[in-house]
Order: structure tokens, then sequence, then C-alpha cells
């Protein structure tokens, strides 16, 4: 039986990368999403059957070996489909003082309703420093924005927007 707070599936990582958020990151791409967005850059990570199981601390160690890390980026697919894992992946990383970016089809809004029947995903939720919400719409396509690739994708100051108690952008998108 898999443990699903140490196994993910993951489609694959980019050890360093300068445009999945700010700095120099490590980016997992993780396997299967359910939204499948036209013009979605990246189709092949929609079929949850497709990518490998990789455990979280083989990870983790792959992390550990660059100390010029900014911080690290989960991305997909879907990451909100494997709450566990990342979760566990998250609290490791915040460990290491490393920040965490988020991508997500859903909205801030639907993670926290889903979290609230899903307590992985809530505590997910409270791990992840910025989150850039929202499916990729293709209608509101543009090349011009930070680290997101349609005018509808948020990117949200995770923590404020809690303390605060609604959406807080974060600064220097």
């Amino acid at each position: 039986m898999i443990d699903k707070t140490k196994q993910l599936r993951l489609a694959g990582v980019v050890r360093e990368s300068i445009v999945d958020g700010p700095g120099i990151r490590f980016v997992i791409f993780c396997q299967g999403c359910p939204h499948h967005c036209v013009g979605c850059h990246n189709e092949p990570t929609h079929d949850f059957n497709g990518g490998f199981d990789c455990d979280a601390d083989k990870i983790l160690a792959a992390i550990d070996e660059n100390p010029l890390l900014d911080g690290v980026t989960f991305s997909g697919g879907e990451p909100a489909c494997q709450p566990e894992g990342f979760l566990t992946l998250a609290k490791e990383i915040h460990k290491r003082g490393l920040n965490i970016i988020m991508y997500s089809g859903y909205t801030y809004e639907e993670l926290l309703k889903m979290g609230e029947s899903d307590g992985a995903l809530a505590d997910l939720m409270d791990n992840i420093d910025i989150l850039i919400d929202g499916r990729y719409d293709h209608t509101q396509r543009d090349l011009t924005l930070l680290f997101r690739g349609s005018k509808n994708q948020r990117v949200i100051d995770v923590l404020k927007s809690k303390n605060e108690g609604v959406v807080v952008l974060a600064e220097n998108f």
C-alpha cells in the first residue's frame, strides 16, 4: 500500500528554474489534473495514470543538493489533488528556510472550501507562501505577466490572506 504522505505521482522536476517564481527554484511537476484547460502549456501532466511515483525523501535529497535555491515551486498537473505528499514536502522545505509557491487551477476560495472536508489540503494551504490560482484561460493569455499565463490568474500572499480574511495579492508580481 502506498503511503500518501511520502509518495507523489510526478511528471518530473526541474532542479533550477528562473521562470516558475522569483529567484532560483526547484520545481516539482505533479502528474494528474482534472481541469484540462484549453491551451495548457503542460498538457502531458493531465493524465492521472501517467508519470511515475516518487518518494518525498528523494525529492528532499535533491533539494538539499543545491545551496543556491531560493525556493520550491509546486506545479502540475494539480498539486491540490495530492495534498498529503505535498504537505510532507512543504513542512520539510520550510524547515530548510525555503519559500513555497504553488500553482493551482483551483481558485484560492475553491481550495479553502475543499479544505473544509480535506484536512491535508487545509494544512497544505497553511504551508504555502504564494499561491498562483485559477485555470489558464487562453482567451486572457498575456505573455507580459510574471509567472502566470492569463490575466484571470492571481498571485496571492497566502499568509496575509489568511490573517486578513480576504484575498491579498502578493507584491512585486
